[in-house]
C-alpha cells in the first residue's frame, strides 16, 4: 500500500495536475490518502511528484495514521482501527465507513527542504523512502 502525502498547495498548477489531485482526492495541503500499488497509479504519482511525497506504509505507522487521523462518513460513528487494519487490503476506505483521505498536521519540526527525495535525501518532494517517519511527525 502507497501514501501519498501533497506538500505543495495550489499555485502554479496546470488543469491536468488539477483533475490528478482531486481524482485521488488530494485537494488541500496536507492531506493524504492510501492508494494500491499498480502500474496505473506509478503513472499517475510520476505525473504530480513535484508537489507530493510519497512511499510504502507500514503496518505500525498505519495503525497509528487509522486511530489518529480516520474520520467516519457518518458523523458520531465510531471507528475500530483493528477491525478497519484487518479488511484494509481487500477494501477502500469508503467502503469500510471512512473519509477517503486523511487531513494532517504540517510537520513538527518543519521540512527542511521542498527539494526532491532522491538525490541526498535532504527533501521531501517524489518517492521518499522516510515516509514513515515523516508520517509520525505529521500525526
Amino acid at each position: 500500500m502507497i501514501v501519498v502525502i501533497r506538500i505543495a498547495g495550489q499555485v502554479h498548477l496546470t488543469e491536468e495536475m488539477e483533475e490528478t489531485f482531486n481524482r485521488i482526492r488530494l485537494r488541500r495541503k496536507y492531506s493524504a490518502t492510501l492508494l494500491p500499488e499498480t502500474k496505473e497509479t506509478a503513472k499517475l504519482l510520476l505525473r504530480i511528484r513535484n508537489f507530493i511525497s510519497y512511499g510504502q506504509i507500514d503496518t505500525a505507522t498505519l495503525a497509528n495514521l487509522l486511530a489518529a487521523r480516520a474520520q467516519p462518513l457518518k458523523a458520531g460513528a465510531k471507528i475500530d482501527p483493528k477491525k478497519i487494519m484487518t479488511e484494509i487490503e481487500k477494501k477502500s476506505l469508503q467502503e469500510l465507513g471512512l473519509k477517503p483521505f486523511f487531513r494532517l498536521h504540517p510537520p513538527r519540526g518543519g521540512i527542511d527542504s521542498k527539494k526532491h527525495a532522491g538525490g541526498k535525501g535532504k527533501g521531501v518532494l517524489g518517492e521518499n523512502k522516510n515516509i514513515n517517519a515523516l508520517i509520525e511527525r505529521m500525526l
